[in-house]
């Protein structure tokens, strides 16, 4: 499918579901391609998540249904239709911590997670967690199966706003609280995954449709976003922050990056309570951007150039 002049050995290949909002805004559409784009991930499926608190044109009740149009258009994109299975997460968050939201992307978690297979299961959260969450509530045994990787909660140690969090604060504490593997890239680390729209435009722009596509739908949402006089994005720079899910599971780093601590629990402002008696997380304190941007726009150029 891709036009690499080396293979990743089979047994260092690892499972993966990718979640994303994919339409809630620009670079989630880059850290899609780049998933897919990566050898070293068995991508098992996708699933289209909302962003029913943010809902712009779509409507609060089809932000995961443009999500997963936009999944499909770029599959299509990258001459990939087809290839690999893609189900429609929640339309809305969670309204308590017991009561799951049924979704085909919950029971497609579920149903991955449950197969037979040696390799662990990583499930790559880049916005609301409603449907991993509801997966651990309907089938509590896949806890000790899958490991999340959520892009997702401000600082520590106080924590506040941030945006995936405030998607769903419900379903952040359900897996906070669950017994599953969980590494959280809050907010202070995957903000260092910056570039510059000169650097797309020399980058990504030539990159065949994708490329073209990409460029153009990030420097079409600069100008919707000035309408509504946002403080962010800043003008001539973005953040590519949600290839921090394809960081941490490339990473050199490794356990200099990020720490160990007991998860806490979320208020409704959004800021952390410690001194639950929770399992520990992997928190992420720093992550290897130059390299997993360099990677991305090296495979696109590889593949689309």
């Amino acid at each position: 499918m891709w036009k690499y002049a080396y293979q990743v050995p089979e047994n260092k290949k690892i499972r993966v579901i990718v979640h994303t909002d994919c339409k809630n805004e620009a670079d989630d559409q880059f850290a899609l391609a780049h998933h897919l784009m990566t050898p070293k991930f068995d991508v098992r499926g996708i699933v289209a998540g909302h962003f029913c608190k943010n809902p712009q044109e779509y409507g609060e009740e089809n932000t995961a249904k443009a999500s997963y149009d936009e999944v499909i258009r770029m599959m299509e994109l990258m001459g990939i239709e087809g290839e690999y299975p893609v189900a429609l997460g929640a339309s809305k968050g969670m309204e308590d911590e017991q009561t799951p939201v049924e979704s085909e992307g919950a029971r497609f978690i579920i149903e991955e997670a449950l197969k037979v297979d040696e390799r662990p299961l990583y499930i790559a959260c880049q916005g609301a967690v409603t449907d991993v969450a509801s997966a651990l509530l309907i089938c509590p045994e896949i806890a000790e199966r899958i490991t999340i990787i959520w892009i997702g909660g401000a600082a520590y140690p106080n924590g506040g706003f941030e945006f995936n969090l405030m998607m769903d604060i419900h379903a952040a504490n359900v897996i906070f609280a669950s017994k599953a593997e969980l590494w959280q890239i809050p907010m202070d680390v995957y903000k260092q995954f910056g570039v510059s729209l000169a650097e797309l435009q020399l980058k990504v722009h030539p990159c065949g449709k994708v490329g073209k596509y990409l460029f153009e739908q990030l420097e079409e949402f600069n100008h919707k976003a000035a309408v509504y006089n946002m403080a962010w994005p800043h003008g001539e720079v973005w953040g590519l922050g949600d290839q921090a899910t394809v960081a941490v599971l490339m990473e050199e780093l490794e356990k200099v990056s990020y720490e160990m601590i007991p998860a806490p629990r979320v208020a409704d402002d959004m800021t952390y309570i410690h001194g639950q008696d929770y399992r520990k997380i992997r928190l992420y304190k720093t992550a290897e951007v130059r390299l997993t941007l360099e990677d991305f726009f090296a495979k696109l150029a590889i593949n689309f150039g």
